[in-house]
C-alpha cells in the first residue's frame, strides 16, 4: 500500500505494481476509505488506485479553482494516473466519483479500458437542490447535512451499523466550502447528451432503494450507452457497496474480467476466476480446496478456475445472485447434493440470498425438477439454516 499526498488530489495505491490498474472514485461527503470492503477482492487482480475529492479525506480544500466542476475533477484524476506511470485504466465510481468517470469515458476515451459507474447519474436532479445545500454548507456548517447522510446513504435496517456510522463521522470531517463547492459542481453537471460517445465497455450499478439517484438514474445511464449493462443490488440504498458489499465486489470483478477477455491469455482468466470464486463461494472453501490439490487433480482445478469461474461466471448478462438461483435448481435436477450443499452455504452466508428467496427457488424446482429432488433440497437447505441459526460454541 502507497498513500500520497501532492499538490493534487490524494491517492492510495494497493495490489501488484504489474497488474492491471483501476481507479476508484469516492462519492460526495466520503473518502477513499468508501472503497475498503472491496479493496482486498479488487486487488487480487489489479493495481488499485484510489483517489480523495478536494477538502475529503487527505485533499487539499482549495484543489479546483473557483467555478471548478467534473472536468477539472476528471483532468486531477488524469495528473495521478500520469504521475503513477498509467496510461490506460479501468475506472470504477460511486455517485460524484461515477460522474468523473463518465466524463473520462466521454472525453478521454483513450484512457479507460472499461467503466463502471456505482449510484450515479448523467444529471443529478434539478440544480436549484445542489444550489440550496451549498448555500446551506455555507451558511450553518456541514453538520445539518451529515445528520441526514445516514438516510440518504442506507437503508434503515442499515443505517445503524457501525461502517455506515463510520461513514457519517467522516462526512463531519468535510472541509465544509469544499464541500459546497462540489455542490456548486454538481448543479452544473448534465451528461445526458453526449453518453452515446461512451465506447468503453460499461457497467452500471444501482441500490434498489436508493433515495439519491433512484434505479431510473441507472436506467437512463445504461440505456444511453451503448451496450452497457445493469445491476440492480436489493436492499442497498446510495452507498450499496458499503451496505451490500459482496454482490457490488461480484458484479465488478465480473464486469472488469469480462471487458478484459479479448487480450487476455489463460493466466488472467485463471486469475480473474480465482477472484470470482473466492466471491462466489467464500475465501475458506477455496482455501481448502486448494489445499486438497494434488498433483493428479491440479489440472481440473485449472480447468474450472478458468472456464467456470473466468469465462462463465464473469459474464455481464447476469448477476451473481441470478447466476446463484440457476446453479441451485440445477443441482437439484441432477441431484447432486454435495456441491448443491456447497452453493447452498455460499449463497446463504455471502447475503446473496435470504432463506425465504431460498425458500422460492426450491419451490420452483418442485415443479419443474420433481418434488422428490425438491424434498432432498428442501430437507438439506432446512438444516443448514437452523446450523447458520443456532448459537456458537464459545
Amino acid at each position: 500500500m502507497t498513500s500520497r499526498t501532492t499538490a493534487g488530489l490524494h491517492h492510495q495505491v494497493d495490489g501488484p505494481p504489474s497488474a492491471p490498474p483501476l481507479v476508484l472514485g469516492p462519492s460526495l461527503g466520503t473518502s477513499l476509505s468508501v472503497w475498503d470492503p472491496q479493496v482486498a477482492g479488487l486487488t487480487r487482480g489489479h493495481r488499485v488506485v484510489r483517489w480523495d475529492l478536494p477538502g475529503h479525506g487527505g485533499t487539499a480544500a482549495d484543489l479546483l479553482p473557483p467555478g471548478g466542476g467534473v472536468p477539472e475533477l476528471g483532468c486531477e484524476v488524469l495528473k495521478v494516473a500520469d504521475a503513477l506511470g498509467i496510461d490506460r485504466f479501468a475506472y470504477a465510481g460511486i455517485s460524484l466519483g461515477g460522474a468523473v468517470g463518465t466524463w473520462l469515458a466521454i472525453h478521454h476515451p483513450e484512457r479507460v479500458t472499461s467503466l463502471a459507474v456505482l449510484c450515479s447519474s448523467a444529471r443529478f436532479g434539478e440544480p436549484q437542490g445542489w444550489r440550496d445545500r451549498a448555500r446551506t454548507v455555507r451558511t450553518s456548517g456541514i453538520g445539518q447535512i451529515a445528520d441526514g447522510s445516514a438516510g440518504r446513504w442506507f437503508t434503515p435496517a442499515f443505517a445503524g451499523e457501525p461502517a455506515a456510522r463510520t461513514l457519517v463521522d467522516t462526512m463531519r470531517a468535510t472541509d465544509p466550502e469544499a464541500y459546497a463547492a462540489l455542490c456548486d459542481a454538481l448543479a452544473g453537471y448534465d451528461l445526458r447528451a453526449d453518453l452515446g460517445r461512451i465506447t468503453a465497455p460499461t457497467l452500471v450499478v444501482a441500490g434498489r432503494d436508493d433515495p439519491a439517484t433512484p434505479v431510473a438514474h441507472a436506467r437512463e445511464l445504461a440505456d444511453g450507452i451503448a451496450g452497457a449493462g445493469l445491476v440492480e443490488i436489493p436492499g442497498a440504498a446510495h452507498l450499496a457497496n458499503v451496505e451490500r458489499p459482496d454482490a457490488v465486489l461480484s458484479a465488478l470483478l465480473g464486469h472488469f474480467a469480462t471487458a478484459a477477455e479479448a487480450g487476455s491469455d489463460d493466466g488472467t482468466r485463471h486469475a480473474a476466476g480465482l477472484s470470482v470464486r473466492r466471491t462466489v463461494l467464500g475465501d475458506a472453501h477455496v482455501d481448502r480446496a486448494i489445499a486438497r490439490t494434488t498433483p493428479f487433480t491440479a489440472v481440473f482445478q485449472d480447468f474450472i478456475t478458468r472456464y467456470a469461474w473466468g469465462e462463465v461466471w464473469t459474464r455481464p448478462g447476469l448477476d451473481h445472485r441470478t447466476r446463484r438461483c440457476l446453479t441451485l435448481t440445477a443441482l437439484i435436477a441432477l441431484g447432486h447434493e454435495g456441491e448443491l450443499e456447497m452453493h447452498l452455504r455460499a449463497a446463504l452466508g455471502s447475503g446473496d440470498l435470504t432463506p425465504e428467496e431460498v425458500q422460492e427457488v426450491l419451490l420452483q424446482s418442485a415443479v419443474y425438477c420433481g418434488v422428490p429432488a425438491a424434498n432432498s433440497a428442501f430437507a438439506l437447505a432446512d438444516r443448514i439454516i437452523a446450523e447458520s441459526a443456532a448459537p456458537k460454541e464459545k
